[in-house]
Order: C-alpha cells, then structure tokens, then sequence
C-alpha cells in the first residue's frame, strides 16, 4: 500500500518538489498524509506504513494560530526519528480547509479536515432534518473550497423522501442532494462518482446524523462504532470522538469527524453569498445598490418575499447570519490588535493561503 492510494498524485509531488529547501534535508525527509488527530499525537501514512508522529520543537514554536497546526488530510514533510515515530518538520500547502469557530469566547479557528475534494453535508430524515442549519453547513463547505454535497440519510425513515430533496434542492440551489439508506442499501450508487480513487472526501454533519453508518457501509467494514439515536428526538451521542482518515474499496479516501450540536462559523469567504445565491440575484434587481432588505423602496427581496416567491425565513435566517458573521470578523480584529499581531495573524488565516508552507527556520 502506498501513499498514492491516500491522494498522492503529480500535483502534490509538484508542490513536494518546489519546496525551497536544502539538498540534504530533502534527503532525510519523506511525505505523509496525517489519518488521525490526537491532540498532540498524530497518526501518519507513508510508504512505510502508518506510523505515529507530532511536531518538531522548532514547527511548534514557529506557528501562530491554531488554524496552523496539521490537521487531518495535511499532507506534511516528516523524518522518522529513533524508536519509530515521525517528526512532523512541515506542511504542504493546503488546496481547500474545512474550519469552524472553535467551541469557547475567543475567537480561534478550528480546522475540522483539510485537502478535502468533496464535502458530504449530511442530515437525517427523521427530527434532525433542518433546512436552517443546513444553511449554515453550506456556508462552511463554501468557505472551504471543497464542493459540497448534501446526503440526506436514513430514507427509509421518511414517507416522501423526494419531497424532503425537492425542498433541500431549494435550500441549496445547485448542489447535488442525495438520499440513501444504510439500512435498506439504497442509493449508494449515487455516491460512487465522488469516491473514486484519488479522491478525498469528508462528512459533517450532527451527532446521530449517521456519519459513522456511512463510513462502514461506503467502506464495506465495521471500522467506526455506531449507536442507536435517542427516540423521543432523534438525537444522537458522540460515537465518533476524534477525526480519522480511512481508504475506500474504490480507492479513495473518506473523512469521518464529530458530530457537531452547534456549528458556529468562522471567517467568510465569500461563503454566504453562495449560500443564499438566491437572495443575491434577486439583490441585483433592488433600486439602491447598498440596499438592507429591511424597508427600503424598491426592495426586489422584499417584493418576493410578499409574492411568495422568496420565503421569509430564510431571509431572517440571511440577516442572522450575516450579523452574526459581522460579529465575528470585528471580534476577530479586535482580538488580533490587543495580540499586537493583526497583520501577521491576518496574512496567516486567508484562504489563498490557509496553511501556507512552514517548515523549521534553518540554523
């Protein structure tokens, strides 16, 4: 097994080879895809195998946020080390970043995958079906660069399943919806074309959702442990305590991460308005340019919103949204001038870059 089988193809060895480097260290270092996320362990795929590895003193110290630390998907530069275990040295720069505010009252970036082709959006038929938290689910799969997809499980628990995708299509106009059953083994098929070899892909979604079910039926093994949800509200516990990377029959890659209660977003890219494309176009047609979508005269939003043709909840949803991302970016330029760091720290955190490649400073 090699690491071509985890996505290593020429654009990787591209960027492998135009790393401003010295001949010797080049020598001493090999590449490896992190699979698993410990904390302050990682588990790596080489050639070799699948080994154990953590940051070199020196990466550790040389790295500003927390959106820079490896994550799962990183493809990074490691030298094996006595005993065994890898000594992460670097990054490869990354193509697309799964990220979300982490979980507290600072705001810190939380990398949830990275060099992710496709994004699985994945909610339930059953009480977990919501079409305003998918919203916000778009958001992020947008502001990440991977193409979004959205699965909506366990069809067999639903009536009219086409409706629910009908009236997800509406939700995300665009993105390819599908329904499956790991139960009933149906429509898995339809999921082939984004598992092939050489593809990464990843899921998020809620707990109980039926990520892990996913994992170990697109896999055809039991490799992630599974529950029953809770009836009374269809929500479901932490199965799935840690992110982990796993080969596909078909020779791609599949993503499992923690179910998420409460998705809070991060720094937007351009996210929201490709979410709520729809708003967008019909904004177009407004009278003013710097139009609110609240009372102003000749609102085209508004106008559809009386007509039917927009409803009114997801343009309260857009205006949450859009307040709470405001929110976010001045608490984040705050937080960056009381570091003293803004500029550095804001260089670090764009999209262009994401992960931009960091490797030890040379003696």
């Amino acid at each position: 097994m090699t690491i071509r089988q985890y996505g290593w193809n020429e654009y990787w060895i591209n960027q492998w080879s135009g790393m401003t480097i010295h001949e010797t260290e080049r020598e001493t270092l090999i590449p490896g895809r992190i699979v698993g996320d410990f904390g302050s362990k990682y588990r790596i795929r080489t050639d070799d195998g699948e080994q154990w590895g953590e940051l070199s003193g020196r990466l550790r110290h040389s790295l500003e946020t927390f959106g820079e630390y490896p994550a799962v998907g990183d493809w990074t530069s490691v030298k094996r080390a006595d005993g065994g275990h890898l000594i992460i040295h670097g990054v490869l720069p990354r193509r697309s970043v799964i990220s979300r505010k982490a979980a507290g009252s600072q705001p810190r970036e939380q990398i949830v995958a990275a060099n992710i082709d496709t994004l699985f959006l994945v909610s339930a038929l059953n009480d977990d079906y919501n079409l305003r938290r998918m919203e916000r689910y778009l958001i992020m799969a947008w502001n990440s660069g991977a193409s979004p997809v959205i699965l909506l499980t366990k069809a067999d628990l639903c009536h009219d399943p086409e409706s629910k995708i009908a009236e997800m299509e509406m939700t995300a106009p665009g993105v390819p919806v599908h329904a499956v059953s790991a139960h009933l083994g149906s429509g898995r098929e339809s999921l082939l074309p984004y598992v092939g070899e050489g593809r990464t892909v990843a899921l998020t979604g809620s707990s109980g959702c039926g990520k892990s079910t996913l994992v170990n039926w697109l896999c055809g093994a039991d490799l992630q442990l599974t529950r029953e949800v809770r009836e009374d509200d269809s929500r479901g516990r932490h199965t799935t305590t840690r992110r982990e990377l796993f080969l596909l029959p078909n020779g791609g890659v599949i993503v499992d991460t923690p179910g998420m209660r409460e998705l809070q977003l991060w720094e937007d890219e351009g996210g929201l308005d490709l979410a709520f494309a729809d708003i967008g176009q019909l904004s177009e047609r407004c009278r003013y340019a710097d139009c609110r979508h609240e009372r102003e005269e000749g609102c085209a939003v508004l106008e559809a919103v009386s007509s039917g043709e927009l409803e009114e909840k997801r343009l309260q949803s857009y205006r949450k949204t859009q307040r709470e991302l405001q929110y976010q970016t001045a608490k984040e330029a705050k937080s960056k001038r009381k570091s003293g760091a803004g500029s550095v720290q804001k260089t670090a955190s764009s999209r262009s870059r994401k992960y931009g490649w960091r490797r030890e400073a040379e003696d």
